[in-house]
């Protein structure tokens, strides 16, 4: 191999370098955070806060309107005796102070992948050792699962918040029934076409929005436990293993309804990157916590004393002329706790395609300073059928809880489950210790899981139904591109043959640069081979660029790109990008040393290879004859890779190639 060339690679030198960052975000740095250490952004820990109520915690702060009710009503619910609404206040409170403040806001928020959180960023924190293949698959798969089962929840949680927001105007009128349906399709397609535009504006009024909503649950919720200020004994742990000593199995069976309460959990992990650690344990420890404590023993107070209202027990917690307002203040919570989960699905989207567990996908970046904040077209219009169906399928709140929490339930377990290594390999703790933490976390997630298990033939069929589609689709992209790249490693023509050939035979050079994009980090490239065999030149440079996705959110500048000299005027170029990045080749390639070359945007022409893939008899794909099928048809209709790495559309040109699968 020839010599290394070194590249610009200090952002702010000019105009070339100042476009040339891979970043997304124009204050992101050039070295990733320490581990353990706050990935909070830089700016008022208030602020942040503000903005951390307004979009983590829309999920878990919508749950006090159908979820408490569940308990009593759902088909596994119990009586509304003095003992057993104690019992399930005592189950909810301690669900809240286990699972979101100890669990997510104590341990899981800690470990994150440079400042980045969310299971695939846990699984690719935890996989990024390549020397135990087989740990790494189970590993792999683990994430790739919980993934695929928060898209089934991102489906749910907009139909189910919506719909429970609703359904409060048949308190006040049972004869506007007919029409919370409709409504909840118009305000659900609207959210949905808004997406284009990016969540930018509607995000300044988050913060204030959801401080206003978390503020209205706990003055309900006082005013009624001032009436029966008895029900605050359920803060004992006493009144939930009394409830289980008296119910038995149906107890039990109470938990999937308990679980609403904390089904927004997985989310303050997911968006740790947006706003930090800090930001997120202050708002749920000041705000969010109190809010919904004293919002679901305020229920319960009002459940002892009037049972008759279970049927809209959060409706009827305030004053009669306030529920028209409360109506609309609740609507508008729950379209913001639906565009937080839209939004976090687009950014999970957006992570598995380029860590290579998803075809070439639109991703629009929809604002100029956050990171997180983007569109993609094809998730967008997958969520909106498949939120759609389940609003004309299930039709009310109830027969969703049915649906709802397995798959955020079985995401958690995943979770706990990733900690091990993290515990062992990242933070150094011993084996009794981790195995410790994570069996105490494992417990309650495996209980929960169960009591979901329940829901399975009410509706819980469809996130398992909806995750296992995902999950498989996303295998097989995976196993389909590593087997490609066998493949075209296979037929490519090792670089000192190809280069001794160039000097012996002196092929005619036509002046500029040419790019050859290629998978392989070693070879000629087909593209290369047939270009050169059909049209008998070579241009002046020719560049074999390969690009290659990170598990990591963010790459170093210096460590972006690498350029190496193979011989007559060949030259390896390596592009690194992490997860949280979107690869802009062209201002990437301007940042390399015009001493070497230069490569002139209006004389560098792109040559790609248009692969069709032919999946028959006798294929060495695996595993079977329809998973070829199914990936030659994902791989017909990814995004052109002209438009994935930002090429000048009148500077491409594509080579066909057929592969045998």
């Amino acid at each position: 191999m020839g010599r290394r060339i070194e590249c610009a690679s200090e952002p702010g030198l000019g105009a070339v370098e100042a476009a040339a960052s891979l970043r997304l975000s124009a204050g992101a740095s050039e070295s990733a955070p320490a581990e353990g250490s706050d990935p909070a952004p830089k700016g008022s820990l208030a602020l942040l806060a503000l903005g951390a109520i307004g979009v983590v915690y829309g999920d878990i702060g919508t749950s006090p309107i159908y979820a408490l009710r569940e308990c009593f009503l759902g088909p596994h619910g119990v009586a509304p005796t003095t003992a057993n609404v104690l019992g399930v206040l005592s189950l909810v409170f301690w669900a809240l102070v286990f699972i979101v403040s100890l669990k997510y806001l104590t341990v899981v928020v800690r470990a994150d992948n440079r400042g980045e959180g969310g299971i695939l960023a846990l699984m690719a924190l935890v996989t990024e050792r390549r020397d135990e293949p087989g740990r790494r698959s189970w590993l792999i798969g683990i994430g790739l699962a919980g993934a695929a089962l928060l898209y089934a929840d991102a489906m749910i949680t907009p139909a189910i918040s919506v719909l429970s927001a609703l359904e409060g105007l048949t308190a006040e009128s049972p004869t506007l029934a007919p029409a919370v349906v409709p409504g909840a399709a118009a305000i659900l397609l609207g959210l949905f076409l808004a997406q284009r535009r990016g969540s930018g504006r509607l995000g300044a009024t988050f913060g204030p929005l959801m401080l206003l909503w978390f503020a209205v649950l706990g003055v309900l919720g006082v005013a009624k436990i001032v009436e029966n200020p008895d029900v605050l004994a359920a803060l004992s742990p006493y009144h939930a293993i009394s409830f289980f000593a008296e119910n038995g199995i149906t107890g039990a069976t109470v938990l999937g309804s308990v679980f609403l309460v904390v089904t927004g959990g997985e989310a303050l992990y997911a968006d740790l990157g947006h706003f930090g650690r800090r930001p997120i344990q202050v708002g749920w420890f000041a705000v969010v916590l109190p809010g919904l404590v004293l919002n679901y023993f305020g229920q319960g107070a009002l459940l002892l004393a009037r049972p008759e209202t279970l049927d809209h027990l959060f409706y009827y917690m305030g004053p009669r002329w306030f529920l028209t307002p409360l109506v609309v203040v609740a609507t508008y919570a729950t379209v913001i706790a639906s565009q937080a989960v839209i939004s976090g699905a687009f950014s999970l989207t957006s992570q598995a395609v380029q860590l290579g567990y998803s075809p070439r996908l639109a991703i629009l970046q929809t604002s100029s300073h956050e990171i997180g904040q983007v569109y993609v077209p094809a998730a967008n219009r997958l969520l909106l059928v498949g939120t759609s169906l389940l609003l004309l399928v299930f039709r009310e709140s109830g027969a969703l809880a049915g649906a709802y929490g397995l798959a955020v339930s079985s995401t958690m377990l995943l979770t706990t489950l990733l900690l091990y290594p993290v515990f062992r390999e990242r933070w150094g703790w011993g084996r009794f210790v981790a195995a410790g933490i994570v069996g105490a976390f494992l417990l309650p997630d495996l209980v929960f899981f169960a009591a979901n298990l329940l829901k399975i033939g009410s509706g819980g069929w469809m996130p398992l139904l909806v995750g296992a589609s995902i999950y498989s689709l996303m295998t097989i992209w995976e196993r389909g591109r590593a087997r490609l790249s066998v493949l075209l490693r296979e037929a490519g023509v090792p670089e000192d043959v190809f280069v001794a050939d160039v000097r012996v035979t002196r092929p005619l050079r036509v002046p500029g640069v040419a790019v050859f994009l290629t998978g392989n980090a070693n070879g000629i490239p087909r593209t290369l081979l047939h270009n050169y065999k059909h049209n008998q030149v070579l241009h002046e440079t020719v560049l074999l660029v390969t690009v290659q996705g990170e598990r990591v959110p963010t790459v170093p500048i210096r460590e972006q790109l690498q350029v190496e000299e193979v011989g007559a005027g060949i030259f390896r170029v390596r592009v690194r990008y992490g997860f949280t990045e979107s690869p802009d080749l062209p201002a990437m390639l301007a940042r390399i040393d015009p001493h070497w070359f230069h490569a002139d945007p209006m004389r560098t022409s792109y040559f790609l290879g248009r692969e069709t893939l032919i999946a028959g008899e006798g294929s060495r794909f695996r595993p079977s004859t329809w998973a070829q099928r199914i990936f030659a048809f994902m791989s017909r209709n990814a995004l052109d890779a002209a438009k994935f790495f930002r090429l000048p559309p009148n500077r491409v040109v594509e080579i066909g190639v057929q592969i045998q699968l």
